[in-house]
């Protein structure tokens, strides 16, 4: 039995939120207790309903789960969205590293609206996504450090660094973060987030179990559904296990 939904606005942020079991029905008798949330970030083009079958998921592990929709998606999709897309390489890369920095702006007002409305332990806030959505993850996790743990699937934290200015690589730890690259991915390489975890090693020296990086053999961008599946788990308990 999957658990139920509801859509919600927090601020400017669309919202779909999913309750682990038992959490609804306390609720309800006004007995609402702050969660360990996991807060998800969608890919590029996509919105927070395409993945319910996630949250559903994160949700049956224990945990609240937050799909958000991305500035410029979903309910606040840009009204010339594929027009702008359509453009010349450079334009697109431009609008989606836009659209992905403001995203990532909204971080901490989300996180403060989840905890002042009392549905998130501020001491278990967690962040995840997919492609674009992996690469928010990276910058939530620079922007606020509240995130406890992180699960960023096939993405990249390149756009932290433009320039050639270096990864904030003191703002990592002691954030518990997993990365999930494909072999063949050639939409999002994984060469900078195993770049980015290399440079990560001394800092999480004293901790080295909060720090994991896996690759999934054979795999593109576009997974198989049991490949999908296998990511989808690891990043779960990944979260729950912190």
């Amino acid at each position: 039995m999957t658990a139920p939904h509801e859509s919600a606005l927090f601020g400017e942020v669309p919202v779909l939120i999913v309750r682990p079991g038992g959490a609804d029905g306390a609720a309800s008798r006004g007995k609402a207790t702050a969660l360990p949330t996991v807060v998800w970030f969608h890919g590029f083009g996509a919105d927070k309903e395409r993945h319910l079958p996630e949250l559903q998921r994160f949700a049956a592990a224990g945990l609240l789960a937050i799909g958000v929709d991305a500035v410029g998606h979903g309910q606040r999709r840009l009204p010339d969205f594929e027009r702008l897309v359509a453009r010349s390489p450079s334009a697109s890369a431009a609008l989606f590293e836009s659209l992905l920095a403001q995203t990532v702006a909204e971080v901490p007002r989300l996180i403060d609206t989840l905890v002042d409305r009392g549905l998130s332990d501020p001491q278990r806030i967690h962040v995840a996504g997919v492609s674009m959505g992996g690469c928010i993850v990276y910058g939530a996790i620079v922007a606020d450090r509240r995130v406890g743990a992180a699960a960023a699937l096939l993405g990249s934290p390149a756009w932290l660094c433009p320039d050639g200015v270096d990864f904030p690589l003191d703002r990592f730890f002691p954030t518990a973060l997993l990365s999930i690259a494909a072999e063949n991915d050639t939409v999002v390489p994984p060469a900078a987030a195993q770049a980015l975890h290399q440079l990560l090693v001394p800092a999480y020296a004293r901790q080295p179990d909060r720090l994991r990086y896996r690759v999934i053999p054979g795999a593109s961008h576009l997974m198989l559904p049991e490949q999908w599946a296998g990511a989808v788990g690891q990043a779960s308990a990944w979260l729950s296990r912190f």
